[in-house]
Order: C-alpha cells, then sequence, then structure tokens
C-alpha cells in the first residue's frame, strides 16, 4: 500500500476476482513437442491471464523445463482425455530413464490432485477469467435480506468487473429502480437449484410481491429455471464463496452495528433472533413507542457488527438509542437497566486489526446512495477495519460514509478504468486558490518581510534569457520565463525557480532525474518535492535545495552545469549584454563539450570482429546496456531446453542480467545530446522511444547487446514454438526470405531504420500498430531490445495483441543471432 500517493492496493475481494480459472497444482495433458502425437501430465505452476506456467510431472521441484503456454493456442487436455481418445502418454525424453515404472509413479501423482476443468480448455469458456464467465442474461438464486431460508432467482443485467447489476425474476425495465448491485462473491448468491436442493423456498421479495400477480410470479420462475438449467453458470464461478463459520450469538445480546440505511453512525443493535447457527437476526434499539422495528439477517462475517464498547476504546461517537434518557450514553447502565448482556469479544473475529489502510489513501467507493454509481473516495479516519471515506464529487451531507474494510463496495485506484465504467470525478471548487509564485519583476526592489533574517533569505535570482540553455532546456520557453525570481526565503525562491525550469525543458522528466541526482556534503540543504507533468504523466521527485544565501551562488551554478547550459543563465548575478563565459561566441557542441559532460567531440565504432569503422552519424539518441553480471549459456534450439520466463517477467530475480538505461532527447535547433538519461523512478513506465543502444569507444558495446540478445532470443523461441496458429508474412520490403519459418535478414536489424522497421510491421498482422513505432521513433535497435513487458506498459496494448506482436519481433531476434551476433 502506498501512503498519499493516490493509490491503493487490490482488496481481497478484488484481487479474487483477477484471478484466473485455473488454479496452481491442477494437473492435465499436453502434447510433447519432441515426440509428435505423445501427451504427458503436467502441473500449473502459476498463472497470468491466459498463460499458464507448466512442469512436467517427474521433474519434481526442478523449475529449469518450466514452460508457458497460451490456453487459447497451446493443445492442453483435462486428465483422462489420452485413455479416452487412444493417445499415447509418454514422458519427455530428458527424464524417460527416471523412472523405470512410470504407471506407477501417474497413480501416486494424480492420487488427490485436481484436473483442470474440461470446458475451460475448450468450447466458449475457453481460456476466460472467473470473472468472464459470468455473461449478461445469466440467472443466479438471490437470498432475501429479511429472510435467510428465502430465495428468488435474478438475472444478470450487467457484469463490471465481477460486480453485478442483478433484476429479479419478473420484472421488466419498467422496474430498473429495484435493481441490485451485488459483487459476484457475496454469500448471498448461489447458482440456480440450490435453494431446491437445500430444501430452502423460493418466493419474490414480500416488498416486490405486489407489483406482479402470483401466476406472473410463477411464470416467471419457471423461465428462470428454464434459462438457468439451459446455460448454467460454470461451477468455477462460485470456486471462491467464502464457507460461513458457525456464530456464536444469542438472544438478547447486545453489539454496536454500522446501521444499512444511515452509513456515517454506528448505534446499539440487540439479537432479536437465532436461525440456525449460522445465521441470526439484530434489530437497532428504539425506545420510543410505536416505533417499527430495523432489522437484519446477519451471520459470523457480516461487515459492521462491533462489539459492545468498541466505540468508546476508538475514541468515535455513539448514536444514542431513540427515546433515550439522559445526555451521555453509558453501556454499563444501559446493559444494567435493560438486563442484557454484552456479546463476548470471540464472537467477533479480527475487529481490531486495520488491513493495511491509513489516512489520506485514496481508492474508489461505491456511492451507498446511489449503487450504482462509483465515485473518488479518500480515507479520513481509520479505527480498527472500519473506513471513515469522503467521497468526491458527491453533495454533502451525502458524502461521508463508513464502511468495512472487507467491504465489495470499495476498489483500488484505476479499478474503473480499467473497466471501462465511469468514475464520478470530484467536484470542482466554486473559488480554486491560486497558487502563490514568489516572483517580482525587475522593475520591483520591494524586500519580502523575511528579510530580517538574512542567513536564510536571498534576494532576486536572475534568468538572463540571451545566455545558452543547452541540451535540455527549450530557449523558447526560456524567453517567456520573468526577468528575476524572489527575494524570499531561499528554499521558497530555488524551488519556484526549478520548477519553471523542469517546465520549459524539452522532456520534464530528464531534468528531473539530472537534479535528484544533485549532491553536495558541504551544503546545509532541505528536501522539496518537484514535479514534472509530460505526455499526461506526472512525475514526482525529491531534490536537495540549500537553505543558506551564502550557498546560493554554488548552487545555481552547479545545476546550470549539470544541465549543460551556460553557468549564468540563472544566477544571483545580472548579465546585461556579454556574457563572461562568451557562451555566444562558442559552438554548441564545443560549450557542451567544456561545461557539459565533456564527450569526446569525434569517436569511432568498435565491431566485434575489431575492425573499426567511423562511426555513422545519427540524429536519434541511443542507450546502453550495463551488464550486471554475466552467465555463460549453451545455445540449444531443442525444445526442452528453451524458456520463455524472461519474456514474460523481465524484472524477475532469477532472469536479470542487465539493466537498460535510457534516453531521450530534445527536438529544437540547439545542440542535442546524446546522453543516456532513466526516466525518474525505477516504477515509472520506460517509454520505447528512449530504448537505444548507445555506442561508445573501444570494445565490448556489440558483446554486451549480444548477451542481452541471447537471453531474448531464447525466451522467445520457447514462445514461438508452442504458438502454432503463427503464418508468417507473405510480403517484405525489407527483402527477407523464409526458410522452414524462420527469417533469412539481407540486412543486419541493427541497421535498420524507422522506415524499415515500419515497413516490417506492416507486412505482418500487426499492421495497425504501425503508428506507435512511427510516433515512438522505433528503429531496429530499439526493436530488438522490446520485450513482452516493454510492449505492454511503451505502447499500453493489451496482453493479446502485445504477444502477437512480441511473436513478430522474435523471429528477427532468432535471425538476427544466427546471422549476426556471433
Amino acid at each position: 500500500l502506498h501512503h498519499r500517493t493516490g493509490q491503493m492496493g487490490d482488496t481481497d475481494d478484488v484481487e479474487t476476482s483477477l484471478q484466473s480459472s485455473f488454479q496452481p497444482g491442477m494437473k492435465l495433458e499436453v502434447a510433447n513437442k519432441s515426440s509428435p502425437d505423445t501427451y504427458w501430465v503436467a502441473t500449473i505452476i502459476t498463472t497470468c491471464g491466459q498463460l499458464l506456467l507448466l512442469r512436467f510431472s517427474g521433474y519434481g521441484e526442478d523449475r529449469k523445463a518450466d514452460f508457458w503456454c497460451d490456453v487459447m493456442t497451446a493443445e492442453l487436455h483435462p486428465v483422462g482425455w489420452c485413455a479416452q481418445n487412444n493417445k499415447t502418454l509418454m514422458p519427455p525424453e530428458a527424464i524417460k530413464e527416471k523412472y523405470s515404472d512410470w504407471t506407477e509413479f501417474l497413480i501416486q501423482d494424480l492420487t488427490g490432485s485436481r484436473t483442470a476443468p474440461a470446458n475451460l480448455l475448450e468450447g466458449p469458456l475457453r481460456g476466460k477469467n472467473t470473472v468472464d464467465l459470468i455473461v449478461e442474461g445469466s440467472v443466479l438464486e438471490l437470498q432475501d435480506t429479511c429472510d435467510p431460508f428465502l430465495f428468488w432467482p435474478a438475472r444478470v443485467i450487467q457484469n463490471i468487473g465481477g460486480r453485478l447489476c442483478l433484476r429479479f425474476a419478473g420484472l421488466s425495465e419498467e422496474h430498473r429502480t429495484q435493481d441490485i448491485w451485488l459483487f459476484y462473491l457475496d454469500v448471498r448468491l448461489r447458482p440456480v437449484g440450490w435453494a431446491t436442493e437445500n430444501g430452502l423456498t423460493l418466493e419474490p421479495p414480500r416488498e416486490l410481491r405486489c407489483l406482479q400477480s402470483p401466476s406472473d410470479w410463477q411464470q416467471a420462475l419457471e423461465e428462470a429455471r428454464c434459462v438457468g438449467q439451459k446455460n448454467p453458470l460454470p461451477l468455477e464461478v462460485f470456486k471462491d464463496h467464502v464457507d460461513l463459520p458457525k456464530h456464536s450469538f444469542k438472544v438478547g445480546m447486545k453489539l454496536e452495528m454500522v446501521p444499512w440505511w444511515d452509513h456515517l453512525q454506528i448505534c446499539p443493535v440487540s439479537v432479536t433472533k437465532v436461525y440456525n447457527e449460522f445465521y441470526f437476526q439484530v434489530t437497532v434499539d428504539d425506545l420510543s413507542a410505536d416505533t417499527k422495528p430495523c432489522s437484519v439477517v446477519c451471520h459470523n462475517n457480516s461487515l459492521g457488527i462491533l462489539p459492545v464498547q468498541w466505540c468508546l476504546k476508538n475514541g468515535i461517537s455513539l448514536e444514542r438509542p431513540q427515546g433515550y434518557d439522559g445526555q451521555d450514553f453509558d453501556w454499563a447502565d444501559y446493559l444494567k437497566k435493560s438486563g442484557t448482556e454484552a456479546a463476548p469479544d470471540a464472537c467477533f473475529p479480527d475487529t481490531w486489526q486495520t488491513r493495511g489502510f491509513a489516512k489520506d489513501m485514496w481508492l474508489e467507493a461505491v456511492n451507498p446512495t446511489e449503487p450504482k454509481e462509483v465515485c473518488v473516495a479518500q480515507i479520513t479516519q481509520v479505527a480498527g477495519r472500519l473506513l471513515w471515506l469522503q467521497l468526491e464529487g458527491v453533495a454533502k451531507p451525502l458524502s461521508e460514509c463508513i464502511v468495512d474494510s472487507e467491504s465489495m463496495d470499495i476498489f483500488p485506484v484505476g479499478w474503473c478504468e480499467a473497466n471501462a465504467y465511469p468514475l464520478t470525478p470530484p467536484l470542482k471548487p466554486v473559488s480554486p486558490k491560486q497558487k502563490k509564485i514568489a516572483v517580482v519583476q525587475p522593475e520591483k526592489h520591494k524586500l519580502t518581510p523575511c528579510a530580517a533574517n538574512g542567513r536564510y533569505c536571498c534576494s532576486k535570482i536572475f534568468i538572463n534569457h540571451r545566455c545558452f540553455s543547452g541540451p535540455y532546456l527549450n530557449k523558447g520557453r526560456i524567453a517567456e520565463l520573468p526577468q528575476a525570481v524572489g527575494p524570499g526565503k531561499c528554499a521558497h525562491v530555488l524551488k519556484e525557480l526549478l520548477s519553471m525550469l523542469i517546465n520549459a525543458a524539452y522532456k520534464p522528466g530528464r531534468v528531473l532525474k539530472e537534479l535528484q541526482e544533485m549532491e553536495d556534503s558541504s551544503w546545509d540543504c532541505q528536501e522539496e518535492t518537484l514535479k514534472a507533468k509530460y505526455k499526461g504523466k506526472t512525475y514526482r521527485s525529491t531534490i536537495q535545495i540549500v537553505r543558506i544565501a551564502e550557498q546560493i551562488p554554488d548552487f545555481c551554478r552547479k545545476v546550470c552545469l549539470k544541465l549543460q547550459c551556460c553557468p549564468n543563465l540563472f544566477s544571483p548575478t545580472l548579465v546585461a549584454d556579454k556574457c563572461p563565459e562568451n557562451c555566444s561566441l562558442q559552438t554548441k557542441t564545443k560549450f557542451t563539450h567544456y561545461y557539459g559532460k565533456k564527450r569526446k567531440l569525434s569517436r569511432t565504432v568498435d565491431t566485434e570482429s575489431d575492425q573499426a569503422k567511423p562511426a555513422r552519424r545519427r540524429k536519434k539518441r541511443k542507450a546502453i546496456f550495463v551488464q550486471k553480471k554475466r552467465r555463460s549459456f549453451t545455445v540449444d534450439y531443442t525444445p526442452g531446453s528453451l524458456l520463455v520466463r524472461s519474456l514474460f517477467f523481465s524484472s524477475n530475480e532469477d532472469d536479470e542480467d542487465f539493466t537498460l538505461h535510457s534516453g531521450s532527447e530534445g527536438t529544437s535547433s540547439e545542440a542535442r545530446d546524446d546522453s543516456s538519461v532513466a526516466e525518474v523512478g525505477s516504477s515509472r513506465p520506460r517509454r520505447a522511444v528512449t530504448l537505444r543502444r548507445a555506442t561508445s569507444a573501444g570494445q565490448g558495446s556489440y558483446k554486451s547487446l549480444d548477451t542481452g540478445l541471447r537471453r531474448s532470443t531464447r525466451s522467445l523461441s520457447a514462445y514461438n514454438r508452442s504458438n502454432k496458429e503463427y503464418q508468417p508474412p507473405k510480403e517484405q520490403e525489407v527483402q527477407m526470405q523464409e526458410d522452414e519459418n524462420q527469417l533469412v535478414l539481407d540486412r543486419n536489424p541493427l541497421e535498420w531504420t524507422v522506415d524499415e522497421v515500419i515497413q516490417f510491421i506492416n507486412s505482418t498482422d500487426c499492421s495497425s500498430l504501425a503508428n506507435i513505432f512511427q510516433e515512438q521513433d522505433i528503429d531496429g535497435q530499439a526493436l530488438l531490445l522490446l520485450t513482452l513487458p516493454t510492449v505492454q506498459e511503451c505502447m499500453d496494448l493489451k496482453l493479446g495483441p502485445a504477444i502477437k506482436l512480441c511473436h513478430h519481433i522474435e523471429r528477427v531476434k532468432v535471425a538476427f543471432y544466427k546471422q549476426y551476433a556471433n
């Protein structure tokens, strides 16, 4: 969980809804790649969407031969399929001699195990997640809120990420105000026929019976049963439903509860009926005469029920019962006068746990007064397992509510966007506060009150527009800045100045990264958080800023050198006509050399054969592989030796052997820099446009690139062989030939231009993605560095299209490795 960052981890229910219908430990029969028409039993190790990581039986805990496969394309069958279809079960060659009696081994291995469901391996449900199995028109049985033994069928009108809009059988569109929203894991939902099998009653809710005649209700019941029997929901839908534990409540016991009709108070309630060992009824205490009791059915896991004195121990106000005499409510006095007892704390499991939530976290929550509406919400208070939420975009006083941390009506940030469901945005303030900027024009010389303490205050810091702005800053945007910032507190003035510079950059994220790396042990600093906005994304970073006036000149000069601009671009000294550094008289290349990172003004490229060639002039920025550790690989193209693990989990601790530093470059007419700068924060997505190979002087550039490509090649090759539906491109303007489904390249892909990459993409079935390669400036070098996580993050592609695109990139990598990498 991320505190105060606008993010929140998935709740347990949402996390469960994202899980695949296939579970680790399930067994299935998989085709042997090395031996046609033979199969072997495999175990599911883990799942990733429609991808399964499998391990053949017999390998035990050895994971070296684990392999990934796509449920939609691989040949997978439930256990027993081979016996029914007269197919041969044969272990892989690598372990064929491990056991003398494989029949006995399979009997022991399969005893007590669970096979993958056949309907999820074939037919219309193939590869679908549990939530996707619930389609519109599906029928379930819904438990009544006032009688646990009463059920009635309900039809699914909408399924939004597992959140179901249900309409009782017998009601039409004109009764949509009676629709109910429930998460599919709610214990009130059961499959059709469940009530009858358990001897329960099928009747419409009492408050709705007047809407239809008894005959109409009976006809609706028969129609719902017919639909439920004809298109039953798979049992996998209910596999994650929690079995209710037994309760220990007794009639007359008192407790505290968040009432279902008012979500912003906690009041005393009493147990008024015990149905069985699982269900009981609670009624709100009301001492006034002639009042209709408010009751609801509860179970041991019901949300919002609390032990007596929970509010007192947590400093929360407890609502007095209606008709209670006295100003202050006291439980001891109340129990004594009513002759009742408090429910023991043992009746309330996990009442005090906070579940990791904290104040000021953000999430998305259902509006309790309008269940179809999901709002932006902020946690204003946490007590035990209860959360106090402020709903944005909802008029007061309905904007506040109390929810249980286990509620199925709260979701992590981004849930609505991921499920294409409208999110109620915050209301715009009537009179927004204007941001105060410590900017003073040159003609204004009035000092601020902080001048009394000159040590921590500074006068003006000038922005000298005529000085060289360097490769990071846009000269046009610099010209729009005021001529001076200040006076004021040193930290405040410098923070405002740095914010202006960041916003004046070609790529603000790069400048923010450069500033983040600045530090000097001699400075008296304080930390300030700065942010940069670029292409709709906001990046934040903590910067060290000096707070003593005498250190400002040194700080400004080092910032200028860090950004490779003139040391006088911004300085406590005003540059009137001519800069003391003569920055206007030097070429930009030489200036960047002397005041920047001191690159060589010319260099050559060494190939792996040690034959020096003149360096090609490239306008595009480059990136460099920095190898962390080396491993030796034996290139083996047998199916059993290839893994696809790094294709999907490039950050796995077992698979990450190198890091990729990415760089970007401005587009102005000023000098451009080839430096490689990582995006701010390791959790930020890396744009594909930044993935470039920087050719440095000396040996080893191609060698480190070859190491990375070997790993990518081995990973992608395994996936290529598991995808049997691939058809090679028929036309290729990059002059390629097919040889047994392997590309034969007439030109080294490292030398491909952006146009040649686009021509290659257009010749495949991913031609619709060619515009992305054009926008992100991806040439051949960048193409060879793309992996599945990179493609998904940088191109905003879903898993299916991303896998299809990576399949074509993998073929280029394999061809490159065979023809040029050696």
